[in-house]
């Protein structure tokens, strides 16, 4: 298969200055080598988004609408070339790709729909004498940057509300995973999107990706990646004022109590945890469990984590494929051992699978018996590790759960006493909740409280993130009122 190579800037598929080598973490193979933006190239991105910014900004939501279903309709029609591309780029089972494939389709579809929905509004005026109408405007140029764990579902979060909004956007895909962005970038040539209006590119540059942060063209930075990475493009975006949106890292706490239906606390911690290899946001990472039903639930999740499948075969049943690089893999082997040093107990995992002799996989590992002191509890491990942690009583388990030097972005609650749950959810300190179940959508809000993030990806609240609200006020003739 030929796959993408060329950046999207301007309306054009174009070489950069420079190169990156995509392996894939399953094989350690190279899958193709992708061209790199310099920071020429990224001067001239910048350049294309702000000429485009007047034009697409005054155009009508009726023919944003019309491109967005053209962009839809064409990744519909490339479902299976967009898949391969991430199936190739992460190492991600093939059916795990369809998630991020179902993202991209309906953001594009959701977002044209919701900013119809975005009407401009008339404030009273207390003494009669003025009208006033607060109007809603794109807010300017914005820079995404993604992560690798979801290609697609990643750029889909931010192309949707921005082409939606009259934002162009400026994204800048993993290094690890740019095939798929540029298979976008193909398909917005392919309909002619209007210069600008969209362009993708890579750069493995820190010079070149500092530089869409700190220029001054851009009113919105927003990301997906680590709190660190958000810090850092906070701290180089601030030569202007510009407006963020960021969804950061978390530690999410699990709390399972001995009311709790275990089976489903263990399919979805395990389901959660298990799948794209545990890199995922919002993948839960200590499990504090109530003593009475510890033995039983540390059963169940052994058994799970036992029975899951480690590989990469596009027509088999995988449950975990790789870690994302060499890197990851020794990190989380690190975390593994030292918490083992420390007094945890492996009971599965904990290594490479048996018989898988090359990529970067890690078998489903359980640790138990860990403890605050231990990497693998104050880090979001970002690997297949579910953390087992008792408790007896509840006096310290709410400070403990809230215990996250990342902030906090996903929590879960796992008992049938729905006074607890309540009482527990309000004062959990993070921004999702997620109470005997798990439930992510395109129209439902996803954001941190704290270190985990600003603003929110998906449901019309993402729009606010590209909008930008101003007050027309008139005078009313004398005796008009």
């Amino acid at each position: 298969m030929n796959f993408p190579s060329k950046m999207y800037l301007g309306g054009a598929l174009v070489d950069g200055q420079g190169s990156i080598e995509v392996a894939n973490p399953a094989t350690e193979e190279t899958v193709t080598i992708v061209a790199a933006a310099g920071c020429e190239d990224v001067r001239c991105a910048l350049e294309h988004a702000r000429n485009a910014f007047p034009s697409w900004s005054r155009t009508s939501i009726f023919e944003r609408q019309q491109w967005m279903t053209k962009l839809r309709d064409e990744v519909i029609r490339h479902e299976d070339y967009l898949r391969t591309c991430i199936h190739h780029e992460l190492g991600k089972p093939w059916a795990s790709t369809e998630e991020d494939f179902e993202s991209l389709k309906n953001s594009l579809q959701f977002y044209a729909e919701e900013i119809a929905r975005f009407h401009d509004f008339g404030l009273a005026d207390r003494t009669g004498t003025h009208t006033h109408t607060m109007v809603h405007e794109a807010a300017g140029v914005a820079v995404a940057f993604l992560a690798w764990n979801f290609p697609l579902l990643n750029l889909a979060f931010k192309i949707g509300p921005a082409m939606a909004a009259g934002c162009p956007i400026i994204i800048r895909p993993s290094n690890d995973t740019p095939i798929s962005a540029y298979a976008v970038g193909e398909l917005c040539a392919k309909i002619g999107l209007p210069d600008g209006v969209v362009q993708i590119l890579a750069t493995d540059s820190y010079e070149a990706a500092d530089t869409l942060s700190a220029s001054p063209i851009p009113a919105v930075i927003t990301l997906i990646g680590s709190t660190a990475t958000g810090r850092h493009i906070m701290r180089t975006g601030a030569t202007t004022i510009k407006r963020y949106s960021m969804e950061l890292g978390g530690n999410a706490p699990v709390l399972v109590f001995a009311d709790a239906d275990l089976e489903t606390a263990a399919d979805i911690v395990c389901g959660v945890k298990f799948s794209n290899a545990g890199q995922i946001c919002v993948s839960p990472n200590r499990v504090f469990v109530e003593a009475p039903i510890l033995e039983e639930f540390t059963a169940k999740v052994v058994e799970r984590a036992q029975k899951a499948t480690t590989g990469w075969d596009r027509n088999a049943d995988i449950t975990t494929g790789p870690l994302v690089n060499a890197r990851a893999w020794k990190r989380i082997k690190k975390l593994i051992d030292d918490a083992v040093l420390d007094g945890a107990d492996l009971l599965a995992g904990g290594d490479r699978p048996a018989g898988l002799n090359r990529g970067h996989f890690l078998a489903p590992t359980v640790l138990a018996n860990v403890r605050e002191t231990m990497d693998v509890y104050r880090q979001e491990t970002f690997g297949p590790i579910v953390s087992l942690i008792p408790f007896q009583g509840e006096d310290d388990l709410l400070e403990n759960a809230n215990d996250c030097d990342d902030g906090g972005l996903t929590a879960y609650i796992f008992t049938r006493d729905l006074a607890k749950a309540e009482r527990y959810a309000a004062g959990l300190r993070y921004g999702e909740i997620q109470i005997n179940g798990v439930k992510y959508d395109i129209d439902l809000p996803h954001g941190g409280i704290g270190q985990s993030g600003i603003g929110h990806d998906c449901s019309a609240l993402a729009l606010n993130d590209y909008l930008v609200l101003k007050r027309v006020t008139r005078a009313l003739e004398r005796g008009a009122a």
